[in-house]
């Protein structure tokens, strides 16, 4: 494949196995990400359509339908109960992480695929039950992680496929961001370790670069060392405000990576092997562009794909999965193992060991 055909399928849906039906969503959790990225993602998709939404507010959640032109308005209880339950397919679950479970476990007695956002829970023992649920009733159970969708990333596992990389030998990722700024509230949900879970910073941000990698190296850690710091007053009830943490991976990978919900914004995840370099930067949030250096090339490419087209590909990915009952890549059983991960580098850092998955 020369370098000029392979730009000519850079945003091809190579995954797409259905062009026919369509899945109605019910979207659960109507904060500032599904209201600002998820329904506008919906909308623009191929093969999903959102005709439910759900919230706290009876008042915001009819207000936001009569906006989006949407069916049903449903309170987290109605939910519950089982209302308007014919009006949808699937329901994708964007609710603070402690609050996944208990809206998964309704679905699934309803009989309705899941898409859940990262990561799955707040514990490793909610995400079991979380699988154990949809597998009892039957149901397909997916974990939103968009970068899967995302062209420059599955261009990126394309060229690592077909041997650019040569062997991998060591990946570097930092996800970073200011989190007091963007949300000027010290008493925020991300910051309350009863419902974010083992930290704040590892869980919302440092599971990018280790899901990306996973993905894109088809490799999962075989041990782990870590540091966390908190310095913040706001950060006083969870021990990573600042983190640092090593793995290696399957066939002796060495991945170091950063984050920190108290930093400038940052986003960069870095492959070297034997032969070349791939590197994309900005990485997860904003325009993912990629970097390509080996084999007497060096080459930046950018398309114009954001949070609401990778969320609009994952959408249509899960109702691709859902209309033909092909294989779910990111299924409960692969969330799961990255919130083992997660769990291990808390306690790494809590030991000073190093753990061994």
């Amino acid at each position: 494949m020369t370098l000029g055909t392979w730009l000519d399928g850079y945003t091809e849906r190579d995954w797409q196995t259905s062009s026919d039906g369509t899945v109605r969503y019910a979207l659960i959790g109507l904060g500032w990400w599904t209201t600002d990225v998820a329904l506008p993602a919906i909308a623009s998709s191929e093969l999903a359509t959102t005709t439910t939404v759900v919230s706290s507010s009876k008042e915001k959640v009819e207000r936001i339908a009569s906006e989006n032109d949407i069916e049903h308005a449903l309170t987290y209880e109605e939910y519950h109960d089982g209302m308007a339950a014919d009006g949808y397919d699937a329901v994708y679950v964007g609710t603070p992480n402690a609050y996944h479970l208990e809206y998964v476990e309704t679905a699934a007695t309803l009989g309705k695929a899941v898409i859940c956002e990262k990561p799955m829970e707040a514990t490793i023992e909610r995400a079991e039950r979380m699988v154990s649920v949809c597998t009892e009733h039957d149901v397909p159970l997916m974990v939103a992680y968009r970068m899967h969708t995302d062209p420059a990333v599955r261009r990126a596992r394309e060229l690592i496929e077909n041997g650019f990389l040569g062997e991998p030998v060591q990946v570097y990722g930092n996800n970073t961001q200011p989190l007091l700024e963007m949300i000027p509230d010290p008493d925020q949900w991300r910051l309350n370790p009863d419902i974010t879970g083992y930290g704040t910073s590892v869980m919302d941000l440092g599971i990018y670069p280790i899901n990306t990698t996973r993905f894109l190296l088809d490799r999962d850690p075989v041990a782990i060392e870590a540091r966390m710091s908190s310095h913040h007053e706001a950060f006083s009830d969870v021990p990573d405000e600042r983190s640092s943490f090593l793995l290696v991976l399957e066939d002796g990978v060495q991945m170091t990576c950063t984050a920190s919900q108290n930093a400038h914004q940052d986003t960069q995840l870095t492959i070297t092997g034997t032969d070349g370099q791939i590197e994309l930067r900005p990485a997860f949030h904003g325009t993912c562009e990629l970097h390509l250096s080996g084999d007497g090339l060096d080459a930046q490419i950018s398309n114009e794909f954001g949070a609401t087209d990778e969320m609009r590909e994952e959408f249509d990915y899960f109702a691709d999965r859902v209309l033909t009952g092909e294989s779910i890549y990111a299924d409960g059983h692969h969330g799961l193992l990255d919130m083992r991960i997660i769990e291990a580098i808390h306690r790494a850092s809590e030991t000073d060991a190093t753990i061994e998955l």
